[in-house]
């Protein structure tokens, strides 16, 4: 185990020097419910400032929760009713009608299911143990089935979007502009994005912030489909935690919050320097197939991210291989 952790830690290293110098913590707090063992979600209220919506990952049930970010106190949870019983609950989100979007929408056998969920309802005025009526909407790839933990509501548009997950990167779906409750809604491949665990758009919607175990970035959005996401920065002083989860934006777009799974999981908040910081090559698309600055630098940074993962799990099976 110690030569796990040694791997590991080195490898976490090498990519929080890559992403720059560390910065105090500001705020942030822990999860004291015992029921929420694996937070996998994180949306900032609109309604009820200071209260951070989250999730479990599969195995809970219908429910989500309100946390209180003063005291790590859940203030309620919430049975949605009329969803049946999710799956493998990844995200959740608030689009700008107030409406709280959960994604269920995660694969482990990647693309074991031919089909996904998205559960909407609308942010409760009191914060007290209940239960909601919720929306169902039946989701599938323009592109076949695939493993994913992001979904991003646009605080603008209202359009939805999911970013699939695998190591070698994945893809930025783009849903109709009208989800249907009655059909199935087709989810189009719009960009490439890295490995993303969770994801959220700026409360102005003009950044992306897409986080993945050892990395957090935030891309500038040019919107719709073609080349939607711009440049991109790592954020500095993002913390290295357990398991990186999740990431949502503070209500006033100046910080990010961060979280992990596990009992007694803590969200670490992350200042944003102001305008935010450019991508080596100023106008080059991230996106692109170009041998711009921009792009070949993050491809040096998911070289880094592959050699730190594939360190990790070569670590993991020698210990297995011991243990036989």
């Amino acid at each position: 185990m110690r030569s796990l952790l040694r791997v590991c830690g080195t490898a976490g290293l090498v990519l929080v020097c890559a992403a720059g110098p560390a910065v105090a913590d500001d705020g942030g707090f822990t999860i004291k419910d015992p029921r929420i063992k694996e937070s996998s979600g994180l949306a900032a209220s609109r309604a009820h400032p200071g209260v951070y919506w989250t999730h479990n990952d599969s195995g809970d049930g219908p429910y989500v929760y309100a946390v209180d970010a003063k005291t790590g106190q859940t203030l309620a949870r919430v049975t949605m009713e009329g969803v049946g019983h999710p799956r493998d609950v990844e995200a959740i989100s608030i689009g700008p009608d107030g409406d709280l979007y959960v994604g269920d929408i995660g694969d482990n056998l990647d693309g074991a299911w031919s089909h996904v969920w998205i559960y909407r309802f609308h942010e409760p005025a009191r914060l007290e143990d209940q239960t909601v009526k919720a929306t169902q909407y039946v989701v599938q790839y323009a592109d076949g089935p695939r493993n994913a933990e992001a979904l991003m509501v646009h605080p603008k548009t209202g359009r939805v979007y999911i970013a699939s997950k695998r190591e070698s990167g994945g893809n930025l779906y783009e849903g109709p502009a009208t989800l249907s409750a009655s059909g199935t809604n087709v989810f189009r491949k719009v960009g490439e994005v890295p490995w993303v665990t969770d994801g959220a758009f700026s409360p102005d919607g003009t950044k992306l912030a897409l986080r993945g175990y050892f990395a957090l970035a935030e891309y500038a959005w040019k919107g719709g489909s073609g080349v939607p996401l711009g440049d991109w920065h790592a954020v500095p002083g993002t913390p290295v935690q357990r398991q990186s989860e999740s990431v949502t934006y503070t209500p006033d777009g100046a910080a990010l919050m961060v979280g992990s799974e596990g009992e007694n999981s803590p969200v670490a908040r992350v200042p944003l320097e102001e305008g935010g910081a450019k991508s080596p090559s100023a106008g080059a698309s991230s996106t692109g197939s170009g041998d711009g600055g921009g792009t070949g630098n993050f491809a040096l940074g998911a070289m880094v991210l592959a050699l730190a993962t594939a360190l990790c799990m070569g670590a993991k099976r020698v210990l297995r291989r011991r243990g036989a």
